[in-house]
């Protein structure tokens, strides 16, 4: 039992080393070079007036990007993670609630909830709230999974100096 309980904590204090946060009063903005990852990194998302507090994200390949989401508004909002198909689904659904899965999560209002979504090839996924009106009025945004020669040579084995 010791031994469980020390690898508990062991993995926890790995988690808490490799996450980042961002406040909700300081978002990433959309000129930010930063490359996140890999591994795990949370992520503050604020939601006030219809708008996410993030436009876009960059990630490495082999990020587990944890999303917090807190909603400032005095209505429900959602925020859906994956490929066009998950988009087309949530567009042309009915659900006004989603059970917390990885990437998609419904939020009530002065509420916070939490999603994952893992980040391992690369190209650009799209993040948006899907209820009625929200995504035309710019509830939307994206991540961009990018290799970098560093990401290259640690995928590789190489040792990077």
């Amino acid at each position: 039992m010791r031994r469980l309980a020390a690898i508990t904590v062991a993995l926890l204090a790995g988690v808490a080393a490799t996450t980042i946060g961002y406040a909700l009063d300081d978002p990433v903005a959309a000129e930010d070079d930063t490359v996140l990852g890999p591994g795990v990194v949370t992520v503050e998302v604020g939601i006030h007036y219809s708008r996410f507090s993030i436009d876009e994200l960059r990630v490495h390949p082999g990020t587990l990007l944890r999303f917090v989401v807190r909603n400032d508004d005095p209505i429900n909002h959602e925020l859906i993670i994956g490929d066009e198909s998950v988009h087309r689904r949530h567009r042309t659904g009915s659900e006004r609630v989603h059970p917390p899965v990885p990437g998609e999560v419904s939020v009530a209002p002065a509420e916070t909830a939490l999603t994952f979504f893992r980040f391992d090839e690369p190209g650009s996924i799209e993040f948006a709230c899907h209820l009625v009106g929200h995504y035309d009025y710019g509830m939307h945004g994206s991540i961009e999974v990018v290799t970098t020669a560093t990401t290259a040579e640690t995928a590789e084995g190489d040792s990077v100096a």
